[in-house]
Order: structure tokens, then sequence, then C-alpha cells
């Protein structure tokens, strides 16, 4: 009859109702983990996805900080900037003296590198904070100071300053990030990762991985952008224009402090060159500056790389991420007290550190212990043993894929190309 037929229609409308499934992702509560990290989980243990709904402004996070800990002082600064170049001249002028170069010494000379290139990386980071505007508030004297120093150590000072001032602003940023942005598992670098692991295994994956980053990571960010945003394109701090990409020096202002850098790194070039020349050979220099250098480089990727990146520490687009977000992505950990003192506590006071930069480090301390206090939700520090916590993220931080939640998608690490699925 119509009227079955009537009953008969209107039920074969209703059933599609009943059986469609709910695509958006499971609600939570405030506070409670928001999703399981595909890779697992470090010694955060999920901290940083957590639901948290409301996030404190900029101005709130600033307000929190002790106006002293802004406080510059130039005496101080100037003379943890001699304290550790004037030890790291010490160290390669009794190298020089002392050590033969002989193969048979090559052990005393690996460590001689260990060494001096530990005791250098505080230059590197003094330097560092020159290029923050953290060293003193004469402008002028600041600049020279980061200049010579960072040009001794072959960083285009004013290139690199621009660079990571883009990194501090965009956290964590997935198109608009600035050092160690991940790869997507379904770009050509992903998807590489992924074959190349399934073919040597994970052991000797985290191994390549961390030689990847750790030794050519740094020549290859500065000559071609590696896993820098891809806002930028294949960037080169060296050189601003054509044939690479002039997005992160996009003014004629800082196309000229690239060419400024320039200098300072060709005219440290050119006194290693004459010591070549002049010793009639290269290996005096590559045994008292390449040794210490290379372990340097190692230092600088291993801060960059650790503080921000972890397999259960996400990334995000654009339409989800804000600076305060981003910015807390950041993470302490626990280096021996005695880096720590040499490299003036950026790796345990980091996170204040990206918070407000401007801040020097002998300041940092204080201003790590008002963040924790006022914003024990969003601060992290994760007690993983470095060495630990550098062979997780070589083996299991593979790359990216976004994960939905009710707060936003969140990228984060898939160790292995079978958990795709």
């Amino acid at each position: 009859s119509r009227s079955g037929r009537g009953v008969g229609a209107s039920r074969r409308v209703a059933r599609p109702a009943l059986v469609v499934e709910d695509q958006s992702p499971p609600s939570v509560s405030e506070g409670e983990q928001l999703i399981d990290p595909p890779a697992g989980y470090s010694g955060l243990e999920g901290k940083a996805l957590r639901k948290i709904t409301k996030y404190p402004t900029k101005r709130e996070v600033f307000a929190a900080i002790p106006k002293e800990c802004w406080k510059k002082d130039t005496f101080k600064s100037m003379c943890y900037a001699v304290f550790s170049t004037s030890l790291t001249v010490a160290l390669g002028v009794a190298a020089y003296a002392f050590i033969p170069l002989k193969l048979a010494y090559l052990p005393v000379w690996a460590l001689y590198a260990a060494v001096t290139g530990t005791v250098a990386t505080g230059s590197w980071v003094v330097a560092h904070e020159c290029g923050h505007d953290a060293f003193s508030d004469n402008k002028k004297l600041q600049d020279a100071v980061g200049y010579v120093l960072h040009s001794a150590l072959l960083v285009p000072y004013f290139s690199w300053q621009r660079s990571h001032a883009v990194h501090h602003s965009r956290t964590n940023h997935m198109e608009e990030g600035e050092t160690h942005v991940p790869f997507t598992i379904d770009s050509a670098k992903g998807m590489a990762n992924y074959v190349l692991k399934e073919r040597i295994g994970k052991p000797l994956f985290g191994v390549v991985n961390l030689f990847i980053h750790l030794v050519v990571g740094w020549p290859a960010y500065l000559l071609t952008g590696a896993t820098g945003g891809s806002k930028y394109g294949v960037t080169n701090h060296f050189i601003p224009t054509k044939p690479f990409s002039g997005a992160l020096f996009p003014t004629d202002f800082l196309k000229k402090r690239v060419w400024l850098s320039d200098v300072g790194v060709a005219t440290t070039l050119a006194a290693l060159a004459c010591w070549a020349v002049k010793a009639g050979s290269i290996w005096p220099v590559a045994a008292v500056y390449g040794g210490p250098y290379l372990v340097t480089n190692f230092w600088l990727v291993l801060y960059t790389w650790l503080q921000h990146t972890d397999v259960d520490v996400p990334h995000f687009t654009d339409k989800d991420w804000d600076w305060v977000k981003g910015t807390f992505m950041t993470i302490d950990r626990p280096y021996p007290k005695v880096i720590d003192f040499l490299h003036h506590r950026i790796g345990t006071t980091h996170v204040a550190h990206h918070v407000a930069h401007q801040i020097p480090h002998y300041n940092a301390r204080k201003a790590t212990e008002a963040l924790k206090a006022a914003f024990p939700d969003l601060y992290l520090y994760d007690p993983t043993p470095i060495t630990k916590a550098m062979l997780r993220v070589g083996e299991k931080c593979v790359a990216v894929k976004p994960f939905p939640t009710d707060t936003g998608d969140k990228f984060l690490f898939v160790a292995d190309r079978r958990d795709l699925a």
C-alpha cells in the first residue's frame, strides 16, 4: 500500500542517520591528554598533549617574570665572554705547543677537540646572546662582541641573528618555523627516511640520523636552509639573492647585513688559510681549529634540536599555532653540571630564553623559576638523561602526521611506516 511504502521510505531515510560514525575527535576534559603519541612517550609523559582551553596572553607571560631578570650588566656579560674565549684560546695554544702532530696521538687530539669544542660553545652562546640583545644596553659594543666571536667560529653573525629571530617568533610552526621543522609523512624526505629506516634497521638509522643532524646539519642549514620552514624556500646565509630564495632576508637592510656577515667569516677563513700556508700543511689547522669547530657545531645543533623536538611534543600549522602555544613547546633538559656551567645554562633554562630572549643568561634561572610557578601546566621539563633523549629522538623522530584533537590538529612523530595505517 501507499501507506506501507511511506513507512518504508521513512525507515530508509532514518537508517543512515543511525549508522553514520562521528568523525570528530573525542572530547576530553581540561588537563587530560588529548591523544596517545604514536611514537611513544618521553620523560614529559605526554604533558605537552594535555588539553588547555585557554592560554595566557603574551603580556601575561611577560608579567610573570620579575623585572630584575631583564636587567643587563655589561661588565658581567663581558666577564663571561672573556672567560669562555680565553679558556678556548688557552686550550688551543697548549695543544699546538705540546701535542705532537702524529697519528699515534690521534686519541689525544680527539680528546682535545671534545674538550675545547665544548668550551668554545660557551663563546658561541655569548655571541648568540649578543644577537638576542641580551648582552648589553650598549648596542655597538654588543654587536661588536657578537660579530667577532661568531665570525671566529665561522658563523655569519647578522644572517643568523635574523634567521634565529624567526625561529623564536615561530617556534614549532610547521610552515613558518626555522630550524628543525620536521618532515611530513607524505613528503619525499619523510618517505625517504622511512625507507632508509626499514633497509638498515632502527639502531643504525638512529646513528645515521644523529650524524646527519649533528655533523652535516649545521653547514647544510647555513648553505641551503635545510630543516627550515617551507615558507622560505631554499635559503643561504651567505647569499641572500638568486639563485637562493630571498624570503628569509626580504629587505635591502637585511641583505646588506648578510654581506657584512660574509666579511667576518671570510676574514676568519683567510686567517686560517694563511696559517696553513705558513705551516706548510693543513693538518695543524685541522687539528687545532677543525676538531673543536665540529664539536661546537655538534653542541649548538643538539641544543636547538632537543629543546623543541621529542616523540610527544607537537608542531602546529598556522590555523592552530599561536605565539604562547608554540613558545611553550620548548623543553628544559638536565645537562651535566659542568656542561651547563660552560654553556651558560642554555639547555636548562631554554624555556625562559624562548619566552624572553632579551633576558641575560645569568638571570635566566630566576626567570625559569617564576615561569614554573606561574604556568605549571605549560612549563616543560624532561628529566631523561641527555644521551638517552638524543638516541630516542634520533631513532623515533622520523616524520610527522597531523592528528585531529578537539583543540586543533597536532603534528606528531610516527616512528615506523607500518604505524601509518
